[in-house]
């Protein structure tokens, strides 16, 4: 017969790997969230030139992190309306 799993290791199986991004805190006005900054970089399919593109996410700020400084986030299961990242940790703090 199958061995018997338990049910962190199961659902840990079954949920994947999560998204982990790095970006820059752009507004800490919020209570219990800031606004993260993510960029991308890639090259255009037909000429070549850097193209750079700029989502904005909002994440759950429990690390204590401020504007200007680069942190690292992870998708996490929806916290409220608009927030489904959490920061992990605070890369660089701002100068």
């Amino acid at each position: 017969m199958a061995t018997e799993t338990t049910g962190a290791a199961k659902s840990a199986e079954t949920r994947g790997r999560r998204k982990a991004r790095v970006g820059t805190v752009m507004s800490d006005k919020m209570e219990k969230t800031v606004t993260v900054s993510l960029v991308r970089r890639y090259a255009h399919p037909v000429y070549g030139k850097q193209v750079t593109r700029t989502k904005k996410v909002k994440a759950r700020n429990e690390m204590g992190a401020k504007a200007g400084d680069t942190v690292r986030i992870v998708e996490t299961r929806p916290l409220a309306k608009t927030v489904c990242w959490r920061v992990t940790e605070i890369v660089e703090r701002a100068k």
